[in-house]
């Protein structure tokens, strides 16, 4: 395969190279408690999952032979992981030790870029954008080898790191080519290897950018591989997928001008929270209970930066087994951050559009944010006790940053549908210390 139409008629000057590195801690989680009991990461047998005293624990994290060997994946249910398996460990997550170790490793990778040049895109994988730091530390590959012994030296944790002339192109040969790429780790894509490398792609979804509904789309439009896309014409891609089909097409020729020193303010700002419940939940009641904790929690976030939201969002996920149909709906609400007011709109999309089913999720937001002053009231609003309200969430808020959520809950989160109490516990809708469970269980 040559050079495309695109790629053969664009200016050198089109196509901005500079030297990105994408990294990534190599099965992050997992690699962290194997390291913490004296297991090397790539040898090790440990599952990193949720509520591991229930059968309703959820797969977070596996160690590298637990995905090669044995085909675990992230979403497993703990029910559906193998037995008999020699030194085979299941641990609680340990966020806090997980945040921490991070926040060590990107002191390193901030030891040869500046802060502009740093992009942390998770919380194991970082872009690093080090074109000017060549002058100091060697070239690109020399300046990833250097930070993979590092991180090494001082955690035990291996990191896959990919090469490339724009951030596309570098997490391209992170996810594709580097995580395979054993011993070194690290491989590198340039605009040159995209014909050889990115275009015989057929799986499209396994492309940075591509989900699985719009590769869908693609294929119902015949387009079966990168080839295809990179080779497809433009103008009905800007038709189906407006502005993104234009950047379908460009990263298809690994064309990507972001630079990681222009950092991306979003337009709109929203709240939200989500959780995964840990079992089905069948009652209406119990459903609107959750929908309650999480909006009450969410509305004092907005109280907290001096905000009103002006939309509301819902989203509920359902047991397996239950109707496909997709439950996400929204509604426009007056300009508030009263949780009495945000709550009663939320539970009114909820009971306009519920049907009964088994849920299993529920994720929520609010949107449409501003300052200022709650909406306007109407003619029949009770000013006094609509001020009284006002300052009895306050005075809620102040009690709880002080002496911490638990010190002042809803008498019906004691119920034991309630989440809320048990969620203060966690970081990252983890248990933040391993607190739930006493270092891990063989199985």
């Amino acid at each position: 395969m040559g050079k495309s139409q695109l790629t053969s008629r664009m200016p050198e000057q089109m196509f901005p190279r500079r030297s990105i590195l994408c990294l990534d801690c190599k099965s992050f989680f997992a690699s962290v408690e194997s390291v913490e009991r004296g297991l090397h990461p790539l040898r090790s047998k440990l599952c990193v999952v949720s509520h591991t005293g229930h059968h309703s624990g959820v797969v977070l994290a596996a160690s590298v032979q637990m995905k090669m060997k044995y085909e675990i994946k992230t979403g497993y249910r703990s029910s559906d992981l193998p037995v008999g398996i020699d030194d085979f460990l299941i641990v609680p997550p340990r966020m806090r030790v997980y945040l921490d170790i991070n926040k060590k490793i990107n002191e390193i990778f901030l030891r040869y870029v500046n802060l502009g040049d740093w992009h942390p895109y998770s919380i194991d994988e970082t872009f690093l954008d080090v074109t000017a730091s060549q002058r100091l530390f060697g070239n690109p590959y020399q300046i990833a080898k250097r930070i993979q012994q590092e991180v090494w030296n001082k955690f035990g944790l291996i990191m896959t790191i990919g090469i490339g002339d724009n951030p596309l192109l570098a997490k391209l040969s992170l996810d594709i080519e580097a995580k395979e790429a054993y011993p070194t780790y690290i491989t590198k894509w340039a605009y040159e290897d995209v014909p050889f490398k990115l275009w015989p792609i057929k799986e499209l979804d396994e492309v940075w950018g591509i989900g699985r509904r719009t590769a869908k789309r693609l294929r119902q439009m015949g387009i079966m591989s990168v080839y295809d896309l990179a080779h497809f014409d433009l103008s009905i891609l800007q038709k189906e997928f407006g502005a993104i089909g234009t950047q379908l097409y460009y990263h298809a020729h690994g064309i990507d001008h972001s630079r990681l020193s222009e950092k991306f303010k979003p337009r709109q700002e929203s709240f939200g929270k989500s959780q995964i419940l840990k079992r089905d939940y069948y009652l209406q009641d119990d459903i609107e209970l959750i929908i309650r904790e999480m909006t009450d929690q969410v509305a004092a976030r907005l109280r907290k930066r001096g905000l009103k939201a002006s939309s509301v969002h819902l989203s509920l996920g359902f047991a397996e087994g239950e109707c496909s149909e997709r439950f996400s709906h929204q509604a426009k609400i007056s300009p508030s951050s009263s949780s009495y007011r945000i709550i009663s709109a939320m539970l009114k999309l909820f009971r306009t559009f519920y049907r009964g089913q088994v849920v299993r999720r529920v994720a929520l937001s609010l949107g449409n944010i501003q300052g200022g002053r709650d909406g306007q009231m109407g003619l029949l609003t009770d000013l006094d006790w609509e001020e009284s309200t006002n300052q009895f969430e306050k005075t809620i808020d102040q009690i709880r940053n002080y002496y911490g959520y638990q010190s002042l809950v809803r008498a019906s989160s004691l119920q034991e549908a309630g989440t809320a109490i048990h969620r203060s516990k966690l970081l990252g809708g983890h248990w933040a210390s391993g607190e739930e469970s006493s270092g891990g269980k063989k199985i």
